[in-house]
């Protein structure tokens, strides 16, 4: 993303205006264990006393800009109960045990968990929190620390560090004894401690009011989610996954809970009614995640309209929505402007969020300074009046409104705070809700159908497909069978129990479970998930009486060492230039992340983080990713050494230069923010396709430093080019 090589367009009077409607996503997963009321996992709370208070409160210092904000029900029902005292996680735990009194494990867990923030942004704009981290990583050997290497001051003001880190900006403006404590910086005290933890309950008791004001003022537009976020069109049939993904080997075939995802429509338009006085209008389903199947059930629940990504509308129309080389629409008639689904259950308006955009603020403009993203940003949107509809345009941009903030600067302060500057100061870019600009502008244009999908790569293959994933649905399945079979015999059994195992299913059914199954995503806290996720079912047996079933016991997530590579999803052509040209350059490709799936090479100096590969007709491409600045340029003076298995071993060496290219073509290399190398496929196979694998060494003076894989190479298919034509997209 280069925000500077777009041209602005300056409004004119003759230019027609455009709606903007930004719709910010509040969500975690149900963290708790409702038996015990302690949280596996402390981001809600976290995440509300900063980005949750701060997204907030910083709307309303605009008063002209007028957004929208999806708060999923699980998430509002953990907020309140860190609030009534009935909630608690394991960080404040070991954050109130006084610094002298840490035992050796909470010393560990201390140094384990306390660092869990975005370093470049939390950390080390604060000498003694940097100071601190420095000293962890020196203090790491053999899997542990050197804990006796702290002195108790020094875990305290890691201690209070964390915490205050997670302060918003806004915050800290409104409580100056934060302000003051991050100006002193160390030495903290146990008063001060217990202080902070204080203040940080003040606010979070502040965030649910601050929405309800927000919305009572007509400023902004509040929605919701079905109850536990789960993947409804895999709830009310399974099998839809099928369209997308028709090769996927799917779980227990027949299994349909419509009824499941009735419930928590329902239950999530309740509670969003008696938390803020009046029903929502608006659904952003779990993920973006449609179907056709189940809008008569969101028309039922009493949902007028929903939103879902830029691609279900392409593939719904049968179009193909493409974009010049800045990124714009060449049609944006198609995607800027509501629909109307006209069937089964009674009418539904649906928006489609522009992909790009949402994903540039999500992921690129954190690079950027502010002036430049913004700039960018309402060059894209201005774009939109440039078609020919006969309607105001209506821009949809939705992405999460708490997860992307700590990569930025000032915690997205610089970037918002002028956005919603220049949107106040618009004559051509009007923000709208989108209740407003339908009932203002109701849809013309129809659907007669809505392809099964969500916002990434329009399928289902996050949550459904991965022998991983699968597992975590047969788990549920046969655990929700045990409890109605249950119920069946047991006719007497206390119905608030009952309820309260059913309670254990519909969390179950949840998305962020599966989300962290399988190879799409990885990190530190996959074993978590996976138990908190077994725990809920585990709950369903210990609710009603029963003994826990052996297999609830087990871990479904493979340990990090034995697990493989994702592979490429289909055909691509990056631009072998060392940089990220674009945002969707490498969309798609397979996947080896080096942090989290090396075994005794996962330490402090590696210097490559993640390995990327795909292909089109003709080349192998590989990309490398590195961990800082300072790894990539520990590159000069070795050497890069890329070995194919194909059968035979082909080696290729790379050394720091911009660009290389073989004469004749064969491959090319680049150096630059990243490394990228592109090899013919006939230098592989005569025949130009066939089964291979590689694997990617960092060496000095012949000597390995570093290898990835670890222990075996990374292996891929590459199919011939009459089975590519075909290959799904």
């Amino acid at each position: 993303m280069n925000p500077t090589s777009t041209t602005p367009v300056q409004a004119t009077a003759s230019m027609k205006s455009v709606s903007l409607c930004i719709i910010w996503h509040m969500h975690q997963p149900y963290y708790p264990d409702d038996l015990t009321g302690e949280c596996a996992l402390p981001w809600v709370r976290l995440h509300a006393i900063k980005d949750y208070f701060g997204m907030a409160a910083l709307v309303e210092r605009f008063p002209r800009v007028r957004l929208t904000f999806n708060l999923v029900p699980s998430l509002l029902e953990q907020i309140e109960g860190y609030l009534s005292g009935r909630l608690q996680d394991s960080i404040q735990q070991l954050a109130v045990i006084p610094a002298s009194e840490l035992t050796e494990e909470d010393r560990q867990a201390l140094l384990a968990t306390f660092f869990l923030v975005n370093r470049t942004t939390m950390i080390t704009p604060y000498p003694r929190y940097e100071e601190l981290f420095r000293k962890r990583q020196l203090a790491r050997q053999d899997g542990r620390y050197q804990v006796a290497r702290f002195s108790p001051q020094e875990l305290l003001d890691l201690q209070v560090w964390f915490h205050l880190c997670w302060c918003h900006p806004l915050a800290v403006e409104r409580w100056p004894e934060l302000k003051a404590l991050i100006k002193k910086g160390h030495g903290f005290s146990e008063g001060e401690k217990t202080r902070i933890l204080q203040l940080q309950d003040d606010i979070l008791a502040q965030v649910l009011p601050l929405y309800r004001r927000l919305q009572d003022s007509g400023q902004v537009e509040l929605i919701t989610s079905p109850y536990f976020h789960p993947i409804l069109p895999l709830l009310v049939d399974r099998q839809s996954a099928r369209i997308s993904m028709p090769e996927a080997r799917l779980p227990q075939p027949g299994r349909q809970y419509p009824e499941d995802a009735r419930w928590h429509l329902r239950a999530a338009a309740e509670s969003h009614r008696e938390r803020f006085g009046r029903p929502p209008r608006g659904l952003w389903p779990s993920e973006g995640s449609v179907s056709r199947d189940i809008l008569p059930l969101c028309h039922e629940a009493g949902f007028r309209w929903l939103a879902t990504d830029e691609d279900i509308l392409a593939l719904s129309l049968g179009e193909t929505l493409e974009r010049d080389a800045d990124r714009h629409l060449l049609q944006p008639d198609l995607l800027y402007q509501p629909y109307r689904y006209e069937g089964e259950g009674g009418p539904m308006d649906v928006l489609f969020r522009d992909h790009a955009l949402s994903d540039l603020i999500g992921f690129q403009y954190q690079k950027a300074p502010a002036e430049a993203a913004v700039t960018d940003l309402l060059v894209h949107v201005r774009h939109g009046a440039r078609g020919g509809l006969k309607r105001t345009p209506l821009v949809v941009i939705i992405l999460d409104g708490e997860n992307a903030w700590e990569h930025y600067p000032n915690q997205g302060m610089d970037f918002l705070s002028l956005l919603y500057q220049e949107l106040s100061r618009a004559s051509d870019v009007q923000t709208v809700t989108p209740s407003e600009y339908l009932e203002r502008e109701p849809p013309t244009a129809t659907l007669d159908t809505l392809f099964p999908g969500s916002w990434i790569n329009h399928s289902f293959r996050i949550w459904i497909g991965h022998p991983e994933d699968n597992m975590a649905w047969d788990l549920l399945s046969r655990t929700r069978d045990d409890l109605a079979a249950f119920e069946r015999d047991n006719p007497g059994f206390d119905s608030a129990r009952s309820a309260q195992a059913w309670e254990q299913i519909y969390i179950a059914e949840g998305s962020d479970w599966c989300w962290w199954y399988g190879d799409d995503h990885r990190g530190g806290q996959n074993d978590q998930f996976d138990r908190v996720y077994r725990t809920h079912l585990a709950a369903v047996y210990e609710v009603t009486g029963r003994e826990v079933p052996l297999p609830l016991l087990r871990p479904i997530a493979q340990p990090s060492g034995v697990r493989q590579a994702s592979l490429p999803d289909g055909l691509m052509t990056p631009v072998i230039d060392g940089r990220l040209t674009h945002f969707y350059e490498w969309a798609g490709a397979g996947h080896y992340d080096c942090r989290d799936l090396g075994g005794a090479m996962h330490r402090v100096d590696q210097s490559i983080s993640d390995i990327y590969f795909g292909y089109d007709y003709d080349h192998f491409h590989i990309r490398l990713d590195f961990h800082s600045k300072n790894a990539l340029e520990s590159l000069t003076g070795r050497e890069l050494v890329i070995t194919f298995f194909v059968p035979d071993r082909l080696v290729f060496e790379l050394t720091a230069e911009t660009r290389r290219e073989e004469p004749g073509g064969n491959f090319v290399y680049a150096c630059g923010e990243r490394v990228e190398f592109s090899v013919r496929r006939d230098r592989l196979w005569s025949d130009g396709f066939g089964e291979l694998s590689f694997a990617v060494t960092l060496a000095q003076g012949g000597r390995p430093i570093e290898t990835w894989p670890e222990h075996s190479p990374v292996t891929a298919r590459v199919p011939r080019r009459s089975e590519e034509l075909f290959w799904p997209t």
